[in-house]
């Protein structure tokens, strides 16, 4: 299963939802304010480590990323992807689910 989560994990708590929804094996995708939480240092660190600690993988949209000047920050185990990428994850996930 793909998880997106586009809203910054500051101003709500969708990212928390999502990663508590999330199983080992399933994906989740950061883009737009939510790219924030892949970066290091950031608030939401901790619970995105414990996250892919416990087999989540965790991408990020590298265009959202450089977008805003936080493509040198990215926390390690997360992937970063271009426009392809994300079609390739919609594409290999049978279930994809959106968190507003």
């Amino acid at each position: 299963m793909l998880h997106i989560v586009n809203k910054s994990p500051g101003e709500r708590s969708t990212l928390a939802s999502c990663l508590a929804h999330a199983r080992p094996g399933h994906s989740v995708l950061l883009i737009e304010d939510a790219v924030y939480a892949a970066t290091k240092g950031h608030a939401a660190a901790g619970a995105v480590g414990r996250a892919i600690g416990a087999g989540v993988k965790l991408f990020v949209l590298r265009p959202d990323l450089e977008a805003r000047a936080r493509a040198g920050a990215v926390a390690e185990g997360i992937v970063q992807v271009d426009y392809r990428g994300f079609v390739d994850l919609v594409t290999q996930n049978p279930r994809v689910q959106s968190w507003l």
